[in-house]
């Protein structure tokens, strides 16, 4: 599988283009959540820019669940199941990702900065350059 290697400049623009979603979605968050590991560095440089408080436990209301990529939609999809069915009274979570798959993902995330449509393998700047690619983590 090709990898594509996404630099911090990429990464300010793909942040940059979530931070306009989020304005015109003008849904107002209490907190962010990064989902580790991928999640939590845009979840920070979120939290920082929109000066929304960055969260490590549960999530609530009116939190903005972050991830880096949905790829397989998987993760995102596991989350969200797991909160709804925690709260007695349902309520609406929204998710926010840099990069989504649409071709490959089992979830929608409710913002994101970039569609890939390619199965290159992503690796952003805080991975390891050698990150293995989802087919080997689906082995273990």
């Amino acid at each position: 599988m090709n990898k594509q290697y996404i630099d911090w400049n990429a990464i300010d623009l793909l942040v940059s283009k979530l931070i306009h979603e989020i304005k015109v979605s003008n849904v107002k968050f209490k907190n962010i959540y990064g989902i580790q590991r991928g999640g939590l560095i845009p979840a920070v440089l979120l939290s920082h820019k929109l000066d929304i408080p960055f969260v490590k436990g549960d999530i609530g209301p009116d939190t903005l669940i972050v991830d880096d990529i949905c790829d397989s939609g998987e993760t995102l999809d596991k989350i969200v199941k797991k909160y709804q069915t925690l709260y007695s009274t349902p309520f609406n979570l929204q998710t926010a990702v840099l990069h989504y798959k649409p071709h490959t993902s089992c979830f929608e995330p409710t913002l994101y900065s970039k569609e890939w449509n390619s199965d290159d393998w992503i690796v952003y700047p805080w991975e390891q350059e050698d990150s293995k690619t989802i087919q080997d983590y689906k082995l273990k």
